[in-house]
């Protein structure tokens, strides 16, 4: 039976890495806001950005209904950062009753720091098309996120 899995977590925890490690073993599509936003409006959005991924989120769950519809499981490589987001995407998909989970990854702090600086060398170098993760946009990040309670009933992957 088809089902979806979303992702959970900070930039920079292995979300994407994830992402792929589940599409490949699982079969499912790998449906990515970051892909998105990034192929639509590369990385000049401004003040749009938070507007412009909250489009993509809607998007993305629905493309991944239409997939479970036809027997297609699918990953979501979103972030899920608060408390809210991931009671409505809970409710989301248990009101057309298809089988959801949601994954969440985290690495200590010193190792973020150390994916962020590798992710910007990656960007600068042409490596890779992410977004450049400067001292602000890594402060709104963990202004912002809420990590999960244990009464969420949700997977923990520590060894990304």
């Amino acid at each position: 039976m088809a089902k979806v899995i979303s992702l959970c977590g900070l930039i920079c925890t292995g979300k994407s890495t994830y992402a792929q490690k589940l599409r490949k073993e699982m079969k499912a599509a790998l449906l990515s806001v970051d892909e998105i936003t990034l192929a639509l409006f590369h990385y000049d959005v401004g003040e749009m950005h938070d507007t412009y991924v909250e489009r993509a989120e809607k998007y993305i769950y629905a493309k991944a209904v239409e997939l479970t519809e036809v027997g297609i499981s699918s990953v979501l490589d979103i972030g899920l950062w608060t408390r809210a987001e991931r009671d409505e995407i809970r409710a989301y998909f248990a009101e057309k009753g298809i089988d959801f989970e949601i994954h969440y990854l985290t690495v200590p702090g010193e190792e973020w720091h150390r994916r962020i600086e590798k992710r910007n060398a990656d960007i600068t170098a042409g490596k890779c098309r992410a977004y450049y993760v400067d001292s602000g946009l890594a402060e709104k990040c963990l202004g912002l996120f809420e990590p999960p309670m244990a009464d969420e009933d949700i997977y923990n992957v520590c060894d990304n």
